[in-house]
């Protein structure tokens, strides 16, 4: 199955300019969700990851399924004020400013075998910045998994972690 055909682009989206990837079509589509997990569960699951972490918002999408699927714990990384409890925060540099993320204090034990999952990757900021909040947190970070990949943005040459893709976009 080609999951470029059940993912739909919507141009001029959130502004003009901007062609945004749109997964909720796979997600309404039971057999191209289902052969997403799928082929998600093929690549993580010889990692044997302690823990997910999925990046907000779409990230909880893919990572969540996932974690029952493979049996291990999953947990989320959020913006800032998002979670209850005592927080481990991070900011970092944006395009044009900055954002924090935060994950719950006790999410991850140390030395746990961390995946950090989202549906795309683009620039790389957000998720090269979850990777240092999940290793100051004690994590081991095996990979970084995706749905999608803008590859012309060159976001996985920001991580510092082996990074897998479903679908790449060359321009």
């Amino acid at each position: 199955m080609n999951l470029k055909d059940h993912i739909r682009e919507v141009p001029d989206f959130p502004k003009p300019g901007i062609l945004f990837y749109d997964i909720s079509t796979m997600l309404a589509h039971p057999a191209a969700w289902k052969y997403c997990v799928a082929q998600l569960t093929e690549i993580v699951a010889p990692m044997e990851p302690d823990l997910l972490f999925g990046i907000e918002s779409r990230g909880f999408l893919v990572s969540a399924p996932l974690a029952l699927q493979l049996g291990c714990g999953f947990s989320m990384i959020r913006k800032k004020g998002k979670l209850p409890g005592d927080t481990i925060e991070l900011s970092y540099d944006l395009e044009y400013g900055t954002d924090t993320i935060a994950i719950q204090a006790d999410a991850i034990k140390r030395g746990q075998k961390v995946v950090i999952l989202d549906d795309l990757l683009a620039t790389g900021g957000t998720m090269a910045a979850s990777v240092d909040l999940v290793e100051k947190c004690g994590g081991v970070v095996v990979a970084c998994v995706c749905v999608l990949e803008l590859a012309f943005l060159e976001g996985r040459d920001k991580l510092n972690s082996p990074c897998h893709t479903l679908v790449s976009y060359e321009s």
